[in-house]
């Protein structure tokens, strides 16, 4: 049976007409999310949160990594002891065998890896002092120790790159700012030390008794 083909043009409009008619999303109300975020972010402009105000008296350095652009501590100048030519006015194999000259560095203890694997000069290059040195021989600024880091906690640095590995400076609105690595690791013994909380049960641990 042939149908007047005007009266399917009548259909179609009918139903577009309800199509649009029909939509409540002028109360809320949304065919799917993505309906709802394509309706409620045409006055989005962009957001007036920043963390600068909290970056005040923090001075920092930009650093690429990748695909990622964000702010880190300096740490040179937080180095007491920095520069290191300073005192290392000889090379550490002049110094060798120099048993009248008093041992430098005698607080520091490496507790970082076994020493079969890993001392001193894995790290630090005992001809240039002010640098460290990657494992193929690459000079390190102090402050891109996280690049030294990286040889060997490949996954952690992936993360902290991406901003799921360590602390920020401020918080996660921009500009972005995240410690590295020495800011909350000591380089020489990095793990934590295992403490109780400021406050715990005392009756749990007289049951323990």
């Amino acid at each position: 049976m042939n149908r007047p083909k005007h009266k399917y043009v009548s259909l179609c409009s009918l139903l577009l007409f309800v199509a649009i008619f029909s939509c409540k999303h002028s109360e809320g109300e949304y065919h799917s999310i993505t309906d709802k975020i394509e309706a409620e972010s045409k006055n989005f402009h962009g957001t007036s949160i920043s963390s600068e105000q909290y970056l005040e008296g923090i001075q920092t350095i930009q650093v690429t990594e990748g695909k990622h652009s964000f702010l880190i501590p300096e740490r040179k100048s937080k180095i007491k002891s920095f520069a290191c030519k300073e005192c290392h006015t000889k090379s550490l194999s002049e110094l060798k065998g120099a048993d009248t000259i008093k041992k430098a560095h005698w607080d520091i203890r490496l507790a970082h890896a076994n020493l079969h694997t890993m001392n001193c000069i894995t790290c630090h290059n005992g001809d240039d002092m002010d640098h460290l040195s990657s494992l193929t021989g690459t000079r390190i600024d102090f402050n891109r120790s996280y690049k030294l880091c990286s040889q060997c906690h490949n996954e952690q640095f992936e993360d902290w790159k991406g901003g799921a590995h360590g602390k920020k400076v401020a918080g996660w609105a921009p500009p972005r700012a995240s410690m590295t690595c020495v800011n909350c690791h000591n380089p020489h013994k990095p793990g934590f030390e295992k403490k109780w909380p400021a406050r715990f049960n005392t009756q749990k641990v007289k049951e323990r008794e």
